[in-house]
């Protein structure tokens, strides 16, 4: 799944590891996700989209398997 969160982490100047810190998983994890090799629960998918202040659509784009 692709996302945002690189984009929108540097954008509130946020390192990965202060990203981390606020929705509660590692640095890896964060790491994970912004090279797309980790989907995310949806509980953290909402830690993410609300300290980003936006919804969970604006920041993950699903792509259907066809």
């Amino acid at each position: 799944m692709k996302n945002k969160i690189r984009a929108l982490r540097e954008q509130f100047g946020f390192t990965q590891q202060d990203l981390a810190e606020k929705v509660h998983v590692s640095r890896q994890t964060i790491i994970s996700l912004e090279n797309g090799k980790y989907n995310p629960s949806i509980t953290l998918a909402h830690s993410i989209s609300k300290t980003f202040k936006m919804t969970i659509e604006e920041i993950f784009i699903f792509e259907e398997e066809l």
